[in-house]
């Protein structure tokens, strides 16, 4: 969650609040949200309740994503959610999902990029956003990808757009890859699995069968994988925001903590700080999510955004709301 105010062309973060709930968690099996993933989740909503009246929020948005798409039961929870927290929570689906994740990014986005990139690994599903910002002059490329939050493929415009070759939402996230192979118990050869599992669902994503120039290119990924990986590489004993977001990370480097994060095993990444409890379990898919990606396109960069959905809705609220002003972002 995040409680935010406007601030010139950008908000300010009044509080936040995060916690890994697992909601999706044996959904692959089951088809439905357990009991036990519906009580974490209300539990975390609740501490959002009281956090929302305290700061007497006016404007909200409360989506739900991939599980509450896919689960038989998804309707009974949003109910029980309402009735237990007084939240109404919406489903939303797979494209404002990767839209929200877009233009959350657009202040990462070099001036100097041409084919963009931009991956949000979630939970249940995986979005991959291709943006070509070649007839867009430089200085204007952010504030281009910025408008696309009304949608994709907007109406015409009188500012240069930024066009979307493609995207899609791989119905694979951390948890639902993970239990795509809960059955294999090595460590190693699980995570080789879930990588060329994840890298076959990319079929039909048009940018994938096609060569791409590594001039021009970035990739940008938002997810707490990203993040993990970014904490890692940089040694943080406690999670800094300021040194993550916006860090850029090589392929190496990138598979130098993953090597890591095999060898420390279960165990090990269980009393690792920067992964802990909560994420022990779902780092290794997401790192094989993150490896496919880099072993298809042309960069040895990864640009890591700690940002995203909640960001993505507030932008999109408060410029449809008319409250930010027009500037660089």
């Amino acid at each position: 969650m995040l409680i935010a105010q406007p601030k010139g062309s950008q908000f300010h973060v009044v509080d936040s609040f995060s916690k890994s709930v697992q909601l999706g968690h044996g959904l692959e099996r089951s088809g439905r949200l357990s009991r036990a993933s519906m009580q974490r989740t209300i539990g975390a909503l609740r501490v959002c309740q009281q956090k929302i009246r305290r700061h007497g929020v006016e404007r909200m948005r409360l989506v739900a994503t991939e599980a509450c798409r896919r689960a038989v039961n998804a309707r009974d929870f949003m109910r029980q959610v309402k009735r237990e927290t007084g939240l109404q929570l919406e489903i939303i689906q797979p494209e404002e999902e990767a839209r929200l994740a877009v233009i959350s990014c657009a202040p990462l986005v070099s001036t100097r990029t041409e084919q963009l990139l931009v991956v949000d690994i979630g939970g249940g599903s995986t979005e991959l956003v291709w943006i070509d910002l070649n007839s867009v002059p430089r200085r204007d490329r952010p504030a281009a990808i910025m408008r696309l939050h009304a949608g994709f493929h907007p109406p015409e415009s009188p500012f240069p757009a930024a066009k979307v070759v493609d995207w899609i939402s791989v119905p694979l996230g951390v948890a639902t890859l993970r239990d795509q192979f809960s059955d294999v118990e090595d460590d190693a050869a699980r995570y080789a699995l879930m990588s060329w599992f994840f890298e076959e669902n990319l079929a039909e994503f048009a940018p994938y069968k096609d060569a791409q120039a590594r001039e021009g290119f970035q990739i940008v990924g938002t997810s707490g994988t990203v993040t993990t990986v970014a904490a890692s590489h940089l040694g943080l004993r406690r999670y800094d925001r300021t040194k993550v977001d916006g860090l850029r990370m090589t392929s190496d480097q990138i598979e130098t903590v993953i090597a890591r994060y095999l060898e420390m095993g279960p165990a090990g990444r269980r009393k690792d700080p920067r992964i802990g409890e909560d994420r022990q379990a779902l780092i290794m898919s997401g790192a094989a999510i993150l490896q496919a990606l880099l072993r298809i396109w042309p960069t040895d960069r990864l640009s890591v955004a700690d940002r995203g959905l909640r960001e993505g809705l507030l932008y999109a609220q408060m410029s449809a709301d008319g409250v930010l002003e027009d500037g660089p972002l």
